[in-house]
């Protein structure tokens, strides 16, 4: 395996107190403080030392089902991310803050103005993780009948984006002239209209927000499914993907990447990081030894009804130590298709019984465990890096706020003595930290007046 040049980027992501799903009962989490700012801050903070390029807040807008299960036995509360993270970027410097947001159970106007503010108060740190979101629950918090399908919803997603990005450059750079001798705040021929007209929103700009230190926020997104990596292609600028092996790592990576050059893009244009949850030890048996316990910790009905749901099928009716049963074809299902086909290869790959299954999703919900040493996580990491199945990493911790100190103090330095990764940071804004270009403004590349009516520019 051939040295790969640059290094990788990391991210922290935040989860209640804890990736795993018993993270609120271990005693070294800090459970009581997962609605209190100072339990966010030092969160921050520690990643920050740790000199990670962003932090990474995720959002459900639905408990989880069955509702009696989730709430007895599951940290299920969360705070809203842009609220969240609009108070962290007051006790930090130089980290990115991403924030996840639906496109289905939203409005662009409301959407671009909350993030475009958030990265004037950031100074450029802002990112917007767009999703469409799973849960079909979601639909009655919001007055809707039903859940769009799997397609609709990427469909009114590329639209959606489309509109936002439209917003966000509607102020031009240098529009702002604050100019108190001549009366002048700012140059109207610099600040555009938006007239949007598509198949889903009409919207009328412009927004109330200026353009940002870098331009945009920067766009994040999750789906790993054909329909998710072309909507990936087309817009985003870093995709968070889950992957068990390094095999499909690799396929996924490949896969991603070559769908970019019919979009007018360059394979450095985004950035692939995958979730690991790294669970870390003096020496490998006591790492494996924590693994247990965090598993010990968890309700069996929860771990069962979590598999449940990701599958579509009800699990409680079959031997726990039985393989798991035959299940529907992923376009059968109009879930999170990428997630459900994850975890199906697994269960078919590793042979594994119900039981074990359980196990792996409780912890890092599909996405890679690592329990090993400091120096065998590190290890993982390089390899994937060098590899090209991926240009960075979602950190997951286990529990919080150790399990990401643990990394920072003891992975982190190493991965900065083999060259792998950043030991300061020298940039200013997200797009500096993650290597990504100011992108160009529609309405300076592509028109010559002041309206954009073309809902097919992206």
């Amino acid at each position: 395996m051939s040295k790969r040049s640059g290094q990788l980027k990391l991210g922290a992501f935040i989860y209640g107190v804890g990736h795993h799903i018993a993270a609120w009962r271990h005693p070294e989490s800090d459970s009581s403080g997962f609605l209190k700012l100072d339990y966010y801050k030092r969160f921050a903070q520690i990643a920050e030392r740790g000199l990670f390029d962003m932090i990474f807040v995720e959002d459900v807008p639905s408990l989880p089902e069955p509702l009696d299960t989730a709430v007895a036995h599951t940290l299920s509360a969360r705070a809203e991310p842009v609220t969240l993270l609009s108070a962290l970027a007051g006790v930090t410097e130089h980290i990115g803050l991403a924030g996840t947001v639906s496109t289905t159970y939203s409005e662009p106007y409301h959407v671009a103005r909350k993030f475009a503010s958030l990265d004037q108060l950031s100074h450029g740190r802002a990112a917007w993780n767009v999703v469409t979101t799973s849960m079909e629950a979601a639909s009655h918090h919001f007055g809707k009948d039903h859940h769009l399908d799997h397609a609709l919803r990427y469909e009114r997603a590329r639209e959606f984006v489309d509109v936002v990005t439209s917003l966000w450059d509607s102020w031009e750079e240098g529009a702002v002239l604050m100019d108190r001798i001549r009366g002048v705040f700012a140059d109207p021929n610099k600040v555009h209209d938006v007239s949007y007209n598509g198949r889903f929103f009409n919207v009328e700009g412009p927004l109330t927000v200026p353009r940002s230190p870098q331009g945009r926020p920067v766009i994040v997104q999750a789906g790993s499914s054909d329909t998710g990596q072309e909507f990936a292609a087309q817009t985003a600028e870093v995709v968070f993907t889950a992957w068990q092996t390094l095999q499909e790592a690799q396929a996924f990576y490949h896969s991603l990447k070559s769908r970019l050059v019919k979009y007018g893009r360059t394979y450095d244009q985004l950035k692939i990081m995958p979730g690991v949850l790294p669970i870390i030890g003096s020496t490998e048996q006591e790492a494996k030894e924590k693994e247990a316990y965090l598993q010990e910790l968890v309700v069996p009905e929860v771990g069962l009804q979590m598999v449940s749901r990701i599958l579509r099928v009800d699990l409680s009716g079959y031997p726990l130590d039985n393989p798991v049963p035959d299940l529907p074809d992923a376009e059968e299902i109009n879930g999170g298709k990428s997630r459900y086909q994850l975890l199906v290869d697994m269960a078919r790959r590793d042979r594994l019984t119900i039981r074990g299954l359980i196990a792996r999703v409780t912890g890092a919900r599909g996405h890679q465990t690592i329990a090993g040493t400091p120096e065998q996580i590190a290890d993982h990491l390089e390899l994937y890096f060098n590899s090209r199945g991926c240009d960075g990493f979602n950190i997951m911790p286990p529990y919080l706020p150790g399990g990401l100190e643990e990394f920072v103090d003891h992975v982190v330095p190493i991965l900065q003595q083999r060259g792998l990764y950043r030991t300061a940071y020298t940039g200013t804004t997200l797009r500096e930290h993650l290597g990504l270009a100011v992108p160009d403004n529609k309405f300076i590349s592509n028109t010559s007046g002041r309206d954009i009516h073309d809902s097919s520019v992206i």
